[in-house]
């Protein structure tokens, strides 16, 4: 398992470092640091097996949130937890809406941490346990479709793993499909649901009833 760590701060990146390698007992967790969103942005290119990224709210060079719009821009199947030391009701809002994995505040005990990753690496989203949502929406997530999505049947398989949280690798793997393959049909899925990330679609896909739980195997 390969994770990005996003911090200005290198005392924060070192000790998240340390907590992620019990994030996994069976598997080796290697962590990539990086200081600023510019530099996170070039790992992120560099290293396409990538599984998660942790990325702070408050950075030098620029808002974590337009960071996460960047990463979703560029790698969309890539979820991105938002760190912050606050749940700000309208930041952990925007950060949801525009396809952010989790949000995790930076009090969060180790063993806490550790589980909200696991769920998120599994396919959950995650957000702060005191958190309600503004009445309105703030960016992002509102649907755009008016009419059911017309998806191919391999779409439709991708599209239903995708849902399960599994990483294009998994998918790959499932399906006996090669990696440029997957790729070109999340990019389709992302484009058909109007979404920008993974997760937007994943939602989109629910709300139009595509079942999780209906999990294809290899045609």
């Amino acid at each position: 398992m390969k994770i990005l760590v996003v911090d200005d701060h290198a005392l924060v990146r070192e000790g998240l470092c340390q907590v992620l390698q019990g994030l996994d007992p069976l598997e080796t967790t290697h962590v990539l640091q990086a200081a600023t969103c510019t530099r996170a942005l070039e790992l992120a290119h560099f290293n396409p097996d990538l599984d998660l990224v942790l990325l702070d709210y408050l950075l030098p060079d620029m808002n974590g949130l337009a960071g996460l719009e960047i990463f979703g821009q560029r790698h969309p199947e890539l979820p991105v937890v938002i760190l912050s030391g606050s749940a700000n009701p309208t930041v952990v809002q925007q950060a949801m809406e525009l396809g952010a994995a989790g949000f995790v505040t930076k009090s969060s005990l180790s063993d806490t941490l550790l589980n909200t990753l696991r769920r998120i690496l599994a396919g959950e989203l995650f957000q702060p346990a005191d958190f309600s949502p503004l009445s309105q929406p703030v960016a992002g997530l509102q649907s755009k479709l008016t009419t059911p999505p017309v998806l191919s049947p391999r779409q439709q398989d991708v599209l239903l793993l995708l849902i399960n949280g599994l990483t294009n690798r998994q998918i790959c793997e499932r399906l006996s499909l090669g990696s440029e393959t997957v790729k070109f049909h999340v990019s389709n899925i992302l484009r058909i649901f109007g979404a920008s990330t993974r997760t937007q679609a994943a939602l989109e896909a629910k709300r139009w009833g595509y079942d999780p739980v209906s999990v294809p195997e290899s045609r």
